[in-house]
């Protein structure tokens, strides 16, 4: 079977254009202009090819659509072919620090307006489609992006998003994915509030000094919680005073749960509509290992649901399930406690189970693992 070629770039597609012969097959174009290259693409003959969301004539259509494949763009107010993963620029490039009703008029803010107004779960065709197809393209930019490192160093960290940014769990979490990401780990997250933004602070924060992370702590402390009007504005201040462009994160979050911003301290940004295809997505790519902090229903949701990745070796091997603090997996939420006896029973197999309480036996953990 005859592996396509993706183009996703103007730059792609002149190098295609202008290093091949008469013949192009099985390549598929994603959301480029070919009018800028209309005398250049009439001269080829395509066959098997695919043709998503790209900018064309009346023309070139005629030219193309006999024997390929061309999916058009349909009327909703995003992208459904996006080859690229979001970022703070793409999500909230219209936001203004200080002036918190900015928020309204991001990408992000408006697509979860028309995710609200058109449904959770749309009655619409037309926006069932849009949003499959948009997630499908996010996914395929997710395993692009993901191509340049070891998938045995990409760890997740799961838990709470109502953890506040004023306890130790939070501090916790965030030096935890300084480090890491300092030996690197890319760090993952399902992108949104509370542990999930700790890791993607931590990551921020990667190659600076722990005194300004502590200053970042401080920043952020104004607003303790998603829910405070000041969440997004002070995490823009400490983005603007501590710039990043060396090191990576990658956050998976979803638009079923909008109400929760997601973090723009994640350099890469993965937006699902569908929240079950985002879960299994995270812990899928997640070989690296993965990292529960304390956390309600979702996180222990997300607990068996690596269990069951782990325990079948669903994709080749079990993969570290490291719990954080002791006391509350084993008294609190005695989870760790269940899992652990249900191994001893021979009930559940090949997991690979730790638990700890410490960033340095957390990553002693990871990196016996590697």
């Amino acid at each position: 079977m005859i592996k396509y070629t993706e183009i996703e770039s103007q730059k792609d597609l002149k190098y295609l254009l202008n290093n091949s012969e008469k013949k192009i097959l099985k390549v598929a174009f994603q959301d480029v202009d070919l009018i800028e290259n209309e005398k250049k693409i009439l001269k080829f003959k395509f066959t098997e090819c695919i043709f998503l969301g790209c900018k064309i004539n009346e023309k070139i259509k005629k030219h193309i659509e006999k024997d390929n494949f061309l999916f058009p763009k349909l009327k909703v107010p995003y992208n459904i072919y996006p080859n690229k993963l979001y970022t703070k620029e793409s999500l909230y490039g219209e936001y203004e620090i200080g002036k918190i009703s900015s928020y309204e008029k991001t990408f992000d803010k408006i697509v979860y307006n028309h995710f609200k107004k058109t449904g959770k779960e749309a009655y619409s065709i037309n926006e069932t489609l849009a949003r499959r197809l948009h997630d499908h393209s996010i996914t395929d930019a997710l395993y692009d992006f993901l191509e340049k490192y070891d998938e045995k160093k990409v760890v997740a960290i799961m838990g709470g998003h109502s953890l506040a940014r004023n306890t130790e769990d939070y501090r916790k979490i965030a030096r935890l994915s300084k480090k890491l990401t300092e030996h690197e780990y890319l760090m993952a997250s399902g992108g949104g509030p509370g542990a999930m933004e700790a890791t993607h602070l931590g990551a921020w924060f990667a190659g600076r000094t722990l005194e300004e992370l502590d200053n970042a702590f401080k920043i952020l402390e104004k607003a303790p919680t998603y829910k405070d009007k000041m969440w997004l504005d002070t995490t823009m201040q400490v983005i603007e005073k501590y710039p990043q462009k060396k090191y990576e994160s990658l956050g998976v979050p979803t638009w079923l749960y909008g109400h929760e911003p997601p973090t723009p301290l994640a350099t890469k940004i993965a937006k699902y509509f569908a929240n079950s295809v985002r879960e299994d997505g995270l812990l899928t790519i997640a070989k690296g290992g993965i990292i529960f902090s304390p956390g309600s229903a979702g996180t222990i949701q997300e607990v068996f649901q690596e269990v069951t990745q782990n325990h079948y070796l669903s994709f080749g091997y079990a993969s570290p399930m490291i719990f954080m603090n002791k006391r509350f997996w084993t008294k609190e939420t005695p989870v760790y406690n269940f899992i652990q006896e249900l191994v001893e029973k021979g009930k559940l197999k090949n997991l690979i189970l730790s638990i700890c309480d410490t960033v340095d036996e957390i990553e002693t953990e990871l990196r016996e693992f590697v």
